[in-house]
């Protein structure tokens, strides 16, 4: 299980932490803003979507990271969904994997590409919405589509759902549990089989091997 103790965070500068995961593979360096807080706007308060969730390192995106790191082989392509810092993304590139980060927001993609860098792997980054996924779609298909807890809100599931056949046969998603994300598993049963590859606790995170379903 990926961890970041806290000896291993230090301030990187006033508004900005940098925290150092052990990954299989070896260590990665992730710098985060400081304070979630911060970033909020009124604008993102009246729109739930455009919160800033990307500006935190999330348990799901560490579980991710691990599962990633022992799975994915040199020169597959790689796209992760909902990149925000950008730690699963580096774990595949660093693997050797073709990867593209993306995500919703421009400051998540451009914090995930100094990331990269400052890990000294290479990766493109794309910022793109769900719902107008031609960006992505038009790079399809990829060997493996990677997301961290994505499935915070019932209106994604939905979405996801039509956009995920249209990008790749495999899925890895590391999911802690959210309550919109059991509709989307129940959802998925007969399109996509679900295998459970990892399980991590405090918090509780599983990630999901989704591979789909080809009916004869």
């Amino acid at each position: 299980m990926p961890t970041c103790r806290p000896d291993q965070m230090i301030a990187a500068a006033d508004d900005r932490v940098e925290e150092r995961i052990a990954v299989a593979g070896g260590e990665i360096t992730i710098v985060r803003p400081n304070d979630f807080e911060d970033l909020l706007t009124e604008e993102a308060f009246e729109r739930e979507e455009l919160l800033p969730y990307w500006a935190r390192l999330w348990g799901s995106a560490l579980a991710l990271a691990e599962a990633v790191a022992e799975r994915v082989r040199a020169g597959e392509r790689v796209l992760e969904l909902g990149c925000g810092l950008g730690l699963p993304s580096i774990a595949a590139a660093r693997a050797g994997a073709s990867v593209t980060a993306s995500d919703w927001s421009p400051d998540a993609v451009r914090a995930t590409a100094a990331n990269a860098t400052r890990n000294g792997v290479e990766l493109d980054t794309l910022a793109a919405d769900w719902d107008a996924p031609a960006a992505l779609v038009e790079r399809a298909p990829w060997d493996l589509v990677i997301a961290a807890d994505v499935l915070y809100e019932r209106k994604k599931v939905s979405t996801l759902l039509d956009l995920l056949p249209r990008l790749a046969e495999t899925v890895l998603l590391a999911e802690p549990g959210r309550l919109p994300a059991e509709s989307f598993f129940g959802a998925a049963r007969g399109a996509w089989e679900n295998e459970e590859v990892s399980v991590t606790g405090a918090p509780r995170v599983v990630v999901h091997l989704l591979s789909r379903l080809r009916n004869e």
